[in-house]
Formats: structure tokens, sequence, C-alpha cells
């Protein structure tokens, strides 16, 4: 089976298929080429099925997007689905900037925060979505060399280190994507 990702981001693509793969024998799922759709919505759900429907009426193949990103409980969800584009372009590295000093005073029990991932799938029969919540909190510096975005300042609830530190394997078996993707996984192996 092929699965679209509407994505033009290669380490989502090759992050999906690794969680997705490893589940659901047989299927491969293809980066998306086509034209990036508006993204409008004002939720994580409403920006995937944007990104999802597009996929799909570009492609005629089942597709799924993913709309993902950091809520900091003292910062009242936010960046939220502004998350890629927090400090005004599509840097990662002035995005946590931005987010370090947005709560350089706050204390340590103050840094609550979850990463975000809501999927949904839209082929010809259905829409359908699936969330995953990853919490932890927000570090006081970068720390870890792996994964991308945030990673190098949000520390999973459990742990001490962020999820730059963890290894790929582990990150994929414990993240927000994971969490939805292992619902997906269930539905298509159903």
């Amino acid at each position: 089976m092929e699965l679209v990702l509407a994505t033009h981001n290669s380490h989502k693509v090759q992050e999906v298929q690794a969680i997705l793969g490893a589940s659901v024998p047989g299927l491969t799922v293809l980066g998306y080429d086509g034209p990036e759709p508006v993204e409008d919505g004002v939720t994580f759900l409403e920006n995937a099925l944007i990104k999802a429907r597009a996929a799909f009426a570009h492609t005629g193949k089942p597709a799924m997007a993913d709309d993902s990103g950091i809520a900091v409980e003292v910062l009242g969800g936010a960046p939220g689905i502004f998350s890629a584009r927090w400090a005004g372009g599509r840097d990662s590295v002035a995005n946590r900037r931005l987010l370090l000093a947005q709560l350089a005073d706050v204390p340590e029990h103050h840094r609550a925060a979850s990463f975000v991932c809501t999927i949904a799938l839209v082929t010809a029969e259905a829409e359908l979505s699936f969330t995953g919540i990853w919490p932890g909190s927000v570090a006081t510096e970068e720390h870890g060399e792996h994964g991308f975005g945030y990673d190098p300042i949000f520390i999973p609830e459990g742990l001490e280190v962020t999820a730059a530190e963890l290894e790929p394997q582990v990150k994929n078996a414990l993240s927000h994507r994971a969490l939805a993707l292992e619902q997906l996984a269930n539905y298509l192996g159903a």
C-alpha cells in the first residue's frame, strides 16, 4: 500500500516511514511534490486536514498529513500551531532562541510543555484523525545533536535529557508523532 505524506520535509518522511513501516508490512510512505496549500486553520486538526486533502486531490492516492508543534502551558498553549514560524520564518534555531528568551525568567516548575501531533488521513472513503501528546518541559538551554525543531529544548516527562539527546530509534518510540502514528498504524492494520 502506498500512502502519501503531505510534506516537503524529508526528515518527517523518513521518521514516518521508520515508524509506520515497522508496524504495517508492505506500506510505503511517499513524499509529496505538489503545491503547498495555505494552512489557515486555527487548530492542529484543521491544518492537518487542509494538507491531507490537498495531497489526496493532487495525487489521487490515500494521503496523510500532520500538524504538530510545542504547546507551552505558561504561554497559554503557544507557540502551538505557529511553532514552525514562531520567530517569523521557518528557522528552527531562531524559533528555539525566541522561545527560550520568552521563558528566560520562568522558573523550572512553570516550564511545562507538550509536543502535540495530529494526523489526518484522507482516502476516497473517509477522513480520520489521530492525536498524540508527549508531555514534558522546556529546558533552559539547548542540548543534543539529534532530531529537529524544538527537540534540543524539550525534556520529555520522566527523563532528564532533551529529545535531541535521545537516539532516533528511542525518540521514534516515545514521541508525539509516534503516539499518533501508532493509532494510525492500528487503524491501517485492522
